[in-house]
């Protein structure tokens, strides 16, 4: 997992003019039963990959921060939602909360999230691949092929299923 990981980077920016072809294309022209191949290509990937092995997103990028998810979390700390924002997180350049920094605090050793039955949404979502009206995403699924193996193949396979 690791010699996949370390060469994701290599792989996406080669296929990063392909796949901007591929979206643009997918966004004028989505197929009828897009959601429906997305959730099957989300769903046969994600019984192959085991994100324990790998924590990529966790370790290289920080979720966006929720009021909901501040006060779902700072209440299972026993915190104040403000020492809670005081203590983990930051504002940033487009004034949305996120963590002060990488890889994720709340990701152990053995690539458990320590808080993973409050996670944010960004987290319980990630990689989006199965979201409804996929084709409108196409510039965050750009990156995240970039970060997630599981995102990476998703949209390989994608390609082959979608003409």
């Amino acid at each position: 997992m690791q010699d996949i990981i370390k060469n994701l980077p290599k792989h996406a920016k080669d296929k990063q003019n392909e796949n901007k072809k591929f979206f643009k294309k997918l966004k004028s022209k989505p197929p009828k039963d897009l959601d429906y191949i997305m959730q099957e290509l989300h769903d046969e990937e994600f019984q192959r990959t085991d994100c324990l092995q790998c924590a990529n997103c966790c370790k290289t990028t920080g979720p966006l921060f929720t009021d909901k998810d501040i006060e779902r979390i700072s209440k299972f700390f026993k915190m104040k939602p403000q020492q809670f924002i005081s203590q983990y997180l930051r504002i940033d350049s487009d004034n949305d909360y996120v963590l002060q920094s990488v890889p994720c605090t709340f990701l152990d050793a053995e690539n458990y999230c320590m808080i993973y039955d409050v996670r944010p949404k960004a987290c319980r979502e990630y990689p989006h691949t199965d979201r409804k009206k996929f084709q409108q995403i196409s510039n965050l699924t750009i990156k995240n092929v970039a970060i997630c193996p599981a995102a990476f193949n998703i949209v390989e396979e994608m390609k082959k299923r979608i003409k």
